[in-house]
């Protein structure tokens, strides 16, 4: 262990656009002895870091866990411990589904000095860039962000409760689960109707997005072949997706949002 007091910033990377990073988290990287990053990470950040830190890629996707967020945890708090000033990059903001409160949690726990820098979370940012606010006094009071995947087998969503929540419902990380969520929503109750968008690289240049209903967004989505990473927006907001914020080829469908038609 070194004498000198190292530091662990949790750093939000935002949705994805360099430029939406704050000037506290390009300060922090910029000051970094070491950056330990996540996959959806826009690579452009590294570039803050100093030429002499050490940049260490901890990225995961759906299944595929290459680092164990133990090893992780243990990664974080090694590097701390000797002395280096290290920044945990991750898209987003760390305490919005980044597991940034696991880390921060272990980390004090061993008595490592810990700081959260906050980052512009896509749940909002990604909605913006396309022109759908999450809040809106014609459709929505209140926004809800919602895991797009079980946190594991037998832990299910309350999707009763999801399906009747007033306001705007965003789904983070739910591309792999589009169907299951369309379904559980109309089959707890939502109304078929209901406008849909899903934001495929969110705020960056290869940005894409579609709209329609819940009936016809899968159709809608499969033609147009977006994929992950992508989130998903549920309710009245969703029909105001910009079709020329859209990005690509990507459009609305011809079953266009709220119409109702199959």
């Amino acid at each position: 262990m070194s004498e000198r007091q190292g530091l662990v910033s949790l750093v939000g990377a935002g949705p994805g656009d360099p430029e939406l990073l704050t000037l506290h988290g390009k300060r922090r990287l910029e000051e970094a002895d070491a950056v330990v990053y996540d996959r959806l990470v826009n690579p452009e950040l590294l570039e803050f870091a100093r030429e002499d830190a050490e940049r260490i890629d901890v990225g995961k996707s759906a299944h595929h866990h290459p680092v164990k967020q133990r090893e992780i945890n243990d990664l974080l708090a090694r590097l701390a411990l000797d002395g280096k000033r290290v920044v945990r990059l991750k898209s987003g903001d760390p305490f919005v589904f980044g597991r940034g409160g696991e880390e921060q949690q272990y980390l004090r726990g061993l008595g490592v000095q810990v700081e959260v820098v906050p980052g512009i979370t896509s749940a909002i940012a990604g909605p913006a860039s396309v022109g759908i606010p999450v809040t809106h006094r014609d459709y929505a009071s209140s926004f809800h962000v919602i895991a797009g995947h079980r946190k594991r087998a037998g832990h299910e969503l309350d999707w009763n409760n999801i399906a009747h929540m007033e306001g705007t419902l965003v789904f983070l990380m739910g591309m792999e689960s589009l169907g299951r969520i369309v379904g559980e929503l109309l089959a707890n109750g939502k109304p078929a109707d209901t406008p849909i968008a899903v934001i495929q690289w969110a705020t960056r240049e290869n940005q894409r997005a579609v709209k329609s209903d819940l009936q016809g967004i899968e159709a809608t989505v499969e033609k147009a072949g977006l994929g992950a990473p992508a989130l998903i927006v549920v309710g009245g907001v969703a029909s105001l997706l910009e079709d020329g914020a859209a990005g690509g080829d990507a459009a609305s469908s011809s079953d266009s949002a709220g119409s109702g038609r199959s």
